[in-house]
């Protein structure tokens, strides 16, 4: 396997692990700056440029997409997707993933426990919104933030409402959630890679803070989920569409409540607290899925054997293009449409009206044999250069 991970920082612990794991299996693997790269959408094939050459013969991508790039970054693993090039978390995925509300609002419509949650943009709605999720304390998060940074608890409601219009004033949107008392300061990290989970932890915090982040000093230990939680972490990832993700759980008197779906989990903090190869799976995992068919089928936990979950990239030339779902004739073969994405718009349970569109992303459900049957073979690119720029890495210089 020829692969490329997406990485602004070559030298960070999760980097240098996923290059050194995929070097050890024998995969050519490079370390590229995702800032490196130009969208070139001059030609009829789409292609991509790095460092003013062009790419070719990549097998696959992960990405490592920061906070701050979140634009850009998703835009180069779209690129990819286009040129038919294998990526476990997709552009939409990565996307959905870094809004909190978003991904909330996606999650919530199946079955995911979370803890009660508002948003609300007016001030004259803050207070109203505090009662809403069962008064205070409340947590307050930004809609997009990492390793614990912009998330505030406020111990009454005076003070919530107080952040939360002080945020509003400089146009920053909050979502305010219930404080889940019982899980005392602790959550569960869960390292989700394909349809399991590899590992988890549990992370508690230090002090008086109630945010059990590694990089907040929070202290982990490894445990096996019972199965109420891996079953939420590996359904919310897929629902995502993340095949590599970290999912962070609380543990409430009512079962796992999500917190949050990362597409770029860190491995050091899960690595050394459990003594697992996490960057190994998702190396493994990532070659068992090269060359296999487009389509990547998913067994759904809890439901009879043969049926599953799938997501399925209607192309330009796909019979689907212009039809209703009604008119697919996709229900009589035993498969039903749960959701359909189409750029960043995610819609729900989509009316069986509603015309496909090219790009369009069905996440299905059905019999695995009928949407087997619809898997077109993954296309291999011709190369159109000799060499790209930056040599594999070898073994000492990781």
């Amino acid at each position: 396997m020829d692969l490329a991970i997406l990485s602004r920082s070559p030298t960070s612990y999760s980097t240098r692990r996923l290059a050194v794991a995929a070097a050890d299996r024998g995969h050519e693997v490079r370390v590229m700056d995702t800032l490196g790269f130009a969208i070139d959408l001059s030609r009829n094939t789409p292609d991509l440029q790095y460092r003013g050459r062009p790419i070719w013969d990549i097998d696959a991508v992960l990405p490592r997409i920061g906070a701050s790039i979140t634009y850009f970054g998703t835009a180069v693993v779209r690129q990819f997707e286009q040129m038919d090039v294998y990526t476990p978390n997709t552009s939409f995925g990565i996307t959905n993933s870094r809004d909190k509300l978003r991904s909330l609002q996606i999650l919530s419509r199946h079955d995911i426990g979370i803890p009660a949650s508002t948003f609300v943009s007016d001030r004259k709605g803050v207070r109203a919104g505090i009662r809403r999720v069962g008064g205070a304390p409340v947590v307050i998060k930004l809609r997009e933030g990492t390793q614990g940074i912009g998330v505030i608890l406020a111990r009454d409601t005076n003070t919530a409402e107080a952040i939360v219009e002080t945020l509003q004033s400089t146009g920053t949107n909050v979502i305010v959630q219930r404080y889940v008392a019982e899980s005392n300061g602790q959550d569960i990290r869960a390292f989700v890679v394909g349809d399991r989970v590899v590992a988890a932890i549990r992370r508690t915090s230090r002090g008086d803070d109630f945010r059990s982040n590694i990089h907040r000093g929070g202290r982990a230990e490894a445990i096996t989920l019972d199965k109420d939680y891996a079953q939420t972490a590996v359904r919310a990832a897929q629902i995502m569409g993340l095949r590599v993700a970290g999912v962070d759980m609380l543990i409430s008197d009512s079962g796992p409540l999500l917190l949050e779906v990362n597409s770029s989990p860190g491995l050091e903090g899960i690595e050394t607290a459990t003594g697992l190869d996490v960057a190994g799976a998702v190396i493994d995992y990532m070659s068992n899925q090269v060359g296999f068919p487009e389509l990547d089928v998913r067994q759904r936990l809890g439901v009879s054997t043969g049926y599953g979950v799938a997501e399925l990239l209607i192309r330009d030339e796909s019979e689907y293009v212009g039809k209703t779902i009604y008119d697919s004739g996709l229900r009589e073969r035993d498969i039903t449409v749960l959701s359909l994405h189409r750029d960043t718009l995610v819609i729900p349970n989509p009316r069986t009206s509603r015309l496909i569109e090219a790009n369009d992303r069905l996440l299905c459900f059905g019999s695995l044999e009928a949407m087997k049957s619809l898997i077109p073979l993954r296309r291999k690119r011709r190369a159109k250069v000799q060499v790209l720029p930056d040599e594999p890495l070898e073994h000492d210089e990781l």
